[in-house]
């Protein structure tokens, strides 16, 4: 772990010396997160490795290489950076800064540092979307962000300061295992982590926030940051596992219908960004309520969840960003018939779309049916419940795919401009993960 961190910081050197070969910069990302994959493949019986209260598990590790994958993507998609000289040196250095934090957060088994990075990851997303926006209302959605985000920040600081209390003045996380906490300091705790993935009610910075941010922003967002909270969520309850029992029939409700509500607002949206951040919400109500269901079938499934979310939430979200940088708007009213214009992007949309409705052989079909599976051992009734949540998905995804595939042409839209290698490339890499490590299923779907 210490050998990934001094390439990072080597990396940030190299930044700082104002090199701007920012294809240097993608290809070591990519060999950081090929050294990874290599020292868990190396490690028989892969448990955990622990130093300097730091840690990578089973839990940590898949999201670990969806940072570094995602984060090599994002260099990619973001051309209109690299070729306007747009700041560039500043934009990789914002990126290394993600990379680095996001990191720590995932393998930190100390609480306060943990709480240091969480709260860390904030300022680097905030100045990618006040830098590199596109709109002047980017303003309002930095603040919807950093106050949503503040708000049970503060409350989780507190709860972590009274649970050292508890136990001398220490902040590692595996020694307060089974450790007695009361109702309201777990929700004290975990509320930070409900805004953060986030819980329908508390969900109004996440559509505003995607709408306003670049596509790198986009991507770090769908992909990474809403699964800190999903991370920060399954930590808890692995270490107080019986007090979030107490209290899962209320997230449970709350999540579920809150699944139901968002897939219909989808079904009433006009405006791509908001329609995929809508739909992101909905999964991650599923993946909430698993997580509370508080079976080993609820904690495989949630973070499989999370990892599928992650690689087709921000695919789609690539295809947006094709699509507007042809017909410079978001409105699916505009973004119409593009089958006849560029087949091949009508294919990528397709093959994203299937997936995010949980089509075989997808992992967001293996994740479901763990998430049904948990749900139902946990209530029948709730079974009535999914079903709806599965049909109303289905619906606003063919709902997107005919709205922009079908329909009449507008000739407004750039018909000169051709698909290039990069996004059939990002394309294939969100798409073809998705689809093979249902082949290895047991990396993401065996851990507890």
């Amino acid at each position: 772990m210490l050998k990934v961190f001094v390439m990072l910081i080597m990396l940030k050197i190299i930044l700082l010396l104002k090199i701007e070969k920012w294809s240097f910069f993608s290809n070591m990302n990519m060999l950081m997160f090929i050294y990874i994959l290599m020292f868990y493949s190396n490690m028989k019986n892969f448990s955990s490795v622990y130093k300097f209260n730091m840690m990578m598990d089973n839990i940590s590790f898949p999201l670990i290489l969806l940072t570094y994958w995602t984060c090599y993507m994002m260099i990619i998609a973001s051309t209109k950076v690299f070729f306007n000289k747009m700041n560039l040196n500043l934009f990789l250095f914002m990126i290394m800064m993600l990379l680095i934090i996001l990191t720590y957060t995932f393998i930190s088994m100390d609480l306060m540092k943990f709480y240091i990075a969480f709260e860390s990851s904030l300022l680097p997303t905030i100045l990618l979307i006040m830098g590199w926006g596109y709109q002047p209302e980017r303003l309002q959605a930095s603040i919807y962000l950093l106050f949503y985000t503040l708000f049970a920040s503060l409350p989780l600081l507190l709860g972590i300061m009274i649970l050292s209390y508890k136990m001398s003045s220490s902040f590692n996380i595996m020694s307060m295992v089974y450790m007695k906490l009361n109702n309201y300091l777990w929700i004290i705790c975990v509320m930070a982590f409900m805004i953060k993935l986030p819980m329908y009610l508390t969900h109004l910075w996440l559509p505003k926030a995607h709408v306003e941010a670049p596509i790198s922003g986009s991507m770090i967002l769908a992909g990474i940051l809403l699964k800190l909270g999903g991370y920060g969520v399954i930590r808890l309850f692995y270490i107080f596992k019986w007090v979030g029992y107490k209290m899962n029939e209320m997230f449970i409700s709350i999540s579920l219908i809150g699944a139901i509500v968002t897939s219909l607002i989808c079904l009433r949206q006009t405006d791509l960004k908001i329609l995929i951040a809508y739909s992101s919400i909905s999964h991650m109500g599923l993946m909430i309520s698993a997580v509370y269901s508080n079976t080993n079938w609820g904690w495989n499934a949630s973070l499989s969840m999370m990892i599928a979310h992650g690689l087709c939430s921000s695919g789609l979200f690539c295809l947006a960003n094709m699509s507007y940088e042809r017909s410079f708007s978001r409105s699916i009213i505009i973004n119409k018939g593009m089958l006849n214009l560029f087949p091949t992007m009508s294919l990528m949309w397709f093959l994203l779309i299937t997936t995010n409705m949980s089509s075989p052989p997808s992992l967001n079909l293996l994740s479901e049916i763990g998430i049904i599976n948990s749900l139902m051992s946990w209530n029948l009734f709730s079974m009535l419940l999914i079903l709806i949540i599965s049909f109303l998905s289905a619906m606003y995804s063919l709902y997107l795919y005919s709205s922009l595939q079908h329909s009449k042409i507008n000739f407004k839209i750039n018909l000169f401009s051709n698909i290039f290698e990069r996004e059939y490339l990002i394309s294939m890499l969100h798409w073809l993960p998705l689809n093979i490590i249902i082949l290895k299923s047991e990396m993401v779907f065996n851990l507890f």
